[in-house]
């Protein structure tokens, strides 16, 4: 089931006090950026925040669940969607520890010199 673009633009609202948050569709569910770096999954409108020590610690007894087959196991929020100030914490604090994007390397040319 895809999620419903008015669920993940709620979900982003209650995070906007981190700073600039955007989504992108991806394959009928949506992922959640923080400047350049994804922070979270919507999946079958469920949030699925990316797991790092950070995050873990400030959620305290989280659910872990992968947002879907195959996937890495993420914090999966759902009883504190409504809290502003607590998901901006949550997304700040996985943000911070989260890895720059790697920036995609440039095809080598086939072509023949000569």
């Amino acid at each position: 089931m895809a999620s419903d673009q008015g669920f993940v633009e709620y979900v982003c609202d209650r995070m906007g006090a981190a700073g600039p948050v955007s989504f992108r569709k991806m394959f009928g569910e949506y992922a959640i950026y923080r400047g350049d770096k994804v922070v979270a999954l919507v999946c079958d409108d469920r949030l699925f925040v990316r797991r790092t020590p950070g995050g873990r610690a400030f959620v305290g007894a989280a659910v872990e669940a992968p947002p879907y087959p195959g996937a890495k196991p993420h914090l999966l929020i759902e009883d504190r969607l409504d809290d502003r100030e607590w998901m901006s914490a949550l997304i700040r604090v996985t943000e911070g520890e989260l890895p720059p994007p790697q920036r995609k390397k440039k095809p080598r040319s086939t072509k023949k010199q000569g």
